[in-house]
């Protein structure tokens, strides 16, 4: 299975349609004002780790994410509303988008739930350098299938590793329990960017979004409901790191991605969409004070690097999971 099957999460006309009716004169007509939007997209994921790590000060894990992801479901409504998705023309497999949406949805909730509470025991720079490591994991689970994979692949692979053990590994071998959480949290990333890319040309791709996001917040919720004691003061009191989880980095981030991608040179595009990575270490340390060692700097860099390396070997347009 090519890269370009794994990657296409939220790849749909619609997205497409829409942006050229509200956007046909502007800047976006050209390659650069594509790239631009990468680069926004980028920031938007990257911040997107401070608000998570910002809203477990007072919220739970599972609140916070049943929260944010029904939300980023709702705003998607509008689109589907306004749009009215067509059913696929004859010839063509059709899958209920209720059945993808429901398997997708429980497992973007594990995915989602094991990044969220990593989060509470580690830093907003760990979490999204971590996290980047699903584009490493997507080729290296296609071994699995039989797939070879090139030497940049290993190289990249290799970099992100010895990085991840200079970011989290302390004196004495010891890892931090949220980063390892995390980093489970990277592989069921991949495992869901593997099956949205099955189900992608099989059923409508924005209807979806939209039941997979459901289900991750109804579910959520519902383990919140028995592990948390959530009060209405709390949500307020996390209101803006969940309402900017939810409608920036769902809503506005993937439509950005996908109309940016349309005129972006694949490769830059991958470089683009890895600063997530940088950009959450940078608000980690802006927004949340947090502080980096030279060690950890240097991890960061090399796990940046690394997921560079194995990108550029495709000649497709990435993507990523919510988060």
């Amino acid at each position: 299975m090519e890269i370009a099957q794994f990657v296409s999460l939220h790849q749909t006309t619609y997205y497409f349609r829409f942006f050229l009716v509200v956007k046909k004169k502007s800047f976006t007509s050209s390659v650069l004002g594509h790239e631009a939007l990468l680069l926004l997209t980028s920031i938007i994921w990257g911040l997107a780790f401070v608000a998570q790590r910002a809203g477990m000060e007072s919220i739970g894990p599972f609140a916070f994410n049943g929260i944010r992801f029904i939300l980023g479901s709702l705003s998607l409504l509008p689109l589907i509303l306004f749009l009215k998705p067509k059913p696929k023309p004859n010839g063509q497999i059709r899958l209920n988008p209720l059945i993808a949406g429901l398997i997708a949805g429980i497992i973007l909730f594990i995915a989602a739930s094991l990044q969220q509470v990593g989060m509470v025991y580690t830093t907003a720079s760990n979490g999204g350098f971590i996290t980047s490591l699903y584009v490493i994991i997507v080729p290296l689970l296609g071994l699995l299938a039989g797939e070879r994979l090139n030497t940049q692949t290993w190289i990249g692979a290799v970099l992100a590793v010895v990085g991840l053990y200079l970011l989290s590994v302390r004196s004495g071998f010891s890892i931090n329990p949220g980063d390892l959480l995390v980093l489970a949290s990277a592989l069921f990333w991949a495992i869901h960017l593997i099956i949205i890319g099955y189900y992608s040309n099989k059923t409508d791709v924005l209807l979806l979004a939209a039941i997979q996001f459901a289900v991750t917040g109804v579910l959520s919720l519902a383990v919140s409901s028995i592990s948390e004691q959530t009060q209405l003061s709390q949500v307020v009191e996390a209101g803006i790191p969940i309402l900017y989880g939810g409608l920036m980095s769902v809503g506005v981030a993937y439509t950005l991605q996908i109309v940016g991608q349309r005129k972006a040179l694949p490769a830059h595009a991958a470089i683009i969409l890895s600063l997530e990575a940088l950009f959450a270490a940078i608000g980690g340390w802006i927004i949340l004070h947090e502080k980096l060692s030279l060690q950890q700097i240097a991890g960061g860099l090399l796990m940046l690097a690394g997921l560079i390396v194995a990108q550029l070997h495709f000649k497709s347009k990435t993507s990523r999971p919510n988060t």
